[in-house]
């Protein structure tokens, strides 16, 4: 069923005349001037067909056609209060759904999820592992994807994005690196599913490895890797991005400045 157009706003600045019956009081109480609350009454009783107030010695008086709907009115504008307070409860939820790469989840984000949970103890995760998740299907908070920026998202970056060698011997291959070149070797001798998995072969001896610099680092800071190679700056980096909506509310606006302090 289609819905009937509602002129809020001249039904709130109705309401604040009916309650003081006076369009100088109500314009005090919404911050306009007198002439607006003339002009919004106006223009609603002509919308409607009725007169709203009359003018008599002793000052405004609602008509009956106003005193029918008034009541209405008012349970009406209690649930839309109601409304707006049940939207935005999720923005004080404790509960944060974040999608994010499986290796880039153990090596660096579960750590700093772990410690913002020991400052929040009331704080709950969902994690998804993939982390090109739709936001609305998987009813996403926050997303850490491996990207040359946020795209249409807000997003920050964590890290500066570029990569790192480690291990030596012949190229690992990875979906980030899958034909890598420079040494002698004629084709890749190992070729795994991620980063992690790369640094993880790279690590036992089984070849090298250009992975993201923030992912090898956090090994190295682990004490599961010895060395890195130089840092060579890249357009690829791991960013943290969500739609606009999700990034204004403040319960993930406290999470992106304690992950990127």
């Amino acid at each position: 069923m289609k819905r009937t157009h509602l002129p809020l706003n001249a039904l709130r600045v109705f309401d604040a005349a009916a309650r003081h019956l006076s369009f100088t009081r109500a314009a005090d109480e919404l911050a306009v001037t007198p002439a607006a609350v003339g002009q919004q009454i106006r223009a609603l009783e002509d919308l409607l067909g009725v007169v709203l107030f009359r003018r008599t010695p002793k000052g405004l008086e609602l008509t009956d056609e106003a005193t029918a709907g008034l009541e209405s009115l008012r349970t009406g504008f209690l649930h839309f209060e109601d409304a707006v307070r049940a939207m935005q409860a999720g923005q004080s939820s404790h509960v944060y759904t974040i999608a994010a790469p499986r290796e880039f989840f153990a090596a660096w984000l579960a750590p700093r999820l772990a410690a913002f949970r020991a400052a929040n103890p009331e704080v709950r995760f969902s994690l998804v592992a993939n982390e090109e998740a739709d936001f609305t299907e998987a009813n996403l908070d926050l997303a850490v994807r491996w990207a040359e920026g946020p795209g249409e998202l807000e997003g920050v970056a964590l890290g500066e994005p570029g990569r790192v060698t480690v291990g030596s011997g012949c190229w690992i291959a990875w979906p980030g690196d899958a034909s890598p070149e420079g040494d002698d070797c004629e084709s890749p001798p190992l070729s795994v599913g991620d980063a992690g998995q790369a640094i993880a072969a790279a690590a036992a001896g089984m070849g090298q490895a250009r992975v993201p610099a923030l992912l090898a680092q956090s090994w190295r800071d682990n004490g599961r890797i010895a060395e890195l190679g130089d840092f060579v700056p890249g357009r690829h980096g791991y960013w943290l991005v969500a739609p606009l909506p999700q990034w204004r509310q403040k319960k993930v606006k406290a999470l992106v400045a304690f992950l990127t302090a």
